[in-house]
């Protein structure tokens, strides 16, 4: 599996978009995307990713695709 294929997964996994074009999924978007399933979706991509982010990036981690940004700042291709 690629990373961009485990990042997806992550994604529709924790969120359920259910069709919704993953490059419009922010966390105001999502009812789920609250404070705790923001936590649980960053410690499921460092694990996944075996990272640890900084807590800026944490806060910073805003969207679908500031995510694949942030991860891109660690390494993690997409």
């Amino acid at each position: 599996m690629t990373n961009l294929e485990k990042y997806n997964e992550i994604f529709t996994n924790r969120f359920n978009p259910n069709g919704v074009d993953l490059d419009q999924l922010t966390n105001q978007s999502v009812q789920l995307w609250d404070s705790v399933g923001h936590m649980g979706l960053i410690a499921e991509l460092e694990e996944c990713f075996n990272i640890r982010l900084d807590t800026f990036d944490i806060i910073d981690f805003s969207s679908y695709c500031k995510g694949k940004e942030i991860l891109l700042q660690y390494g993690i291709v997409l």
